[in-house]
């Protein structure tokens, strides 16, 4: 959820990673997991999902 957060505020996967000690690898892998989940393909429409969640 941090992550999600993250990204719809605006940060990049660079970014989000340095902020959550995390590697772009798992960045990118966990933003592809919270796609499928939510069935959103874009970080606007993730951004959209989260607001209304």
């Amino acid at each position: 959820m941090r992550l999600a957060r993250l990204v719809c505020e605006g940060a990049g996967n660079q970014e989000a990673a340095a902020r959550l000690f995390l590697s772009v690898k798992t960045v990118e892998a966990r933003l592809t997991r919270i796609h499928q989940k939510l069935g959103v393909r874009s970080r606007a429409r993730l951004a959209a999902a989260l607001r209304h969640s």
